[in-house]
């Protein structure tokens, strides 16, 4: 019975750390995007970003959907999109895909990433920069093999609140920060009884060649994997916990936390994208041979920088420093 009253105690220490760690980034941005919002931040973002579009082959008008997506989510991206009487071929709807998938909710996901230890400027590179050079290799290969020229099909259009007062607001964000903390309540109780089982020294070691060639350590494994599949707020949650007992070095926080920054949510949010008509292969397997190789490149850089250099540019140790 102490064993188990126990286990159920530090459940619960962890969940709390965790879930608090995570609101106290969440909550300020959250307001803070809902502020930018109504000031017209989010128009005058697209009008900067319109050029860049054609330079991928996409219209000017998908600037507001892409900047939408920057400062929000993808679901609010979705809402722009359906709402413009725009029409886009298969390739074009991939490639905005793509971007949408690679660089979305940069407030909360930079500031998650930050946390952690990783550069804010290294996360916004990465997750802009990436986006628009895979948008960009897209556009020529669709360009050279004249493939997926069709029209997109939307198959699905997400519902509009009709309540767009600042208490319906309120509440839809209350609703989604409950869902955080049971989902979050459901990993961390999975994560010890993995555990206990020894399922996650089996998976570490399973992954271990994988890991190895992306510079990931196995104690960042499981964490890393949760992160893929549901989101990086959950796994980079659990990330800065693991950081900040000492669990995991500060570099491969980095390692796995550049990962997640290109390759999270890879079931819903795909399944989102497939939903606009984007091409499958391109934002599943594209998305993830592009994000494999570019950690593999830039952990191979890593390891040949200085830890002074990593430091100051790019990361750095979160664990608490003891006094006295």
């Amino acid at each position: 019975m102490p064993t188990i009253t126990l286990f159920f105690s530090e459940l619960c220490k962890d969940i709390f750390r965790v879930t608090y760690t995570l609101f106290k980034i969440m909550i300020p941005m959250l307001i803070i995007i809902k502020i930018v919002e109504e000031l017209g931040g989010i128009i005058l973002i697209s009008q900067l970003l319109g050029p860049l579009m054609n330079s991928v082959g996409l219209p000017d008008s998908m600037s507001l959907v892409w900047a939408t997506t920057l400062l929000t989510n993808i679901y609010g991206g979705l809402i722009v999109l359906i709402n413009m009487d725009e029409t886009l071929t298969v390739a074009q709807a991939s490639i905005l895909g793509s971007m949408m998938l690679l660089a979305h909710t940069l407030p909360i996901e930079a500031t998650i990433a930050k946390k952690a230890g990783v550069s804010l400027w290294a996360t916004l590179f990465l997750r802009i920069g990436g986006s628009l050079l895979l948008a960009w290799l897209l556009h020529l290969s669709y360009q050279y093999t004249d493939t997926l020229q069709h029209e997109a099909v939307i198959l699905w259009k997400p519902e509009v609140s009709a309540d767009t007062s600042y208490l319906g607001w309120l509440i839809k964000q209350t609703s989604s920060l409950f869902m955080v903390f049971i989902v979050i309540s459901i990993l961390l109780f999975t994560l010890k009884i993995l555990k206990l089982l020894g399922i996650e020294k089996l998976m570490a070691w399973l992954l271990k060649p994988f890991l190895r060639l992306l510079g990931i350590s196995k104690e960042a494994t499981s964490l890393t994997i949760i992160g893929i599949t549901l989101g990086l707020a959950f796994g980079g949650g659990l990330l800065i916990h693991e950081a900040k007992q000492g669990h995991i070095k500060a570099r491969d926080v980095f390692t796995a936390i550049m990962l997640l920054n290109l390759l999270h949510s890879l079931i819903e949010d795909t399944l989102l994208i497939l939903l606009i008509g984007a091409d499958f292969n391109t934002i599943f397997w594209g998305r993830l041979i592009f994000s494999i190789a570019v950690i593999s490149l830039l952990s191979q850089v890593v390891r040949r920088l200085s830890p002074t250099f990593c430091e100051a540019y790019l990361y750095k140790s979160v664990v608490p420093i003891k006094h006295g």
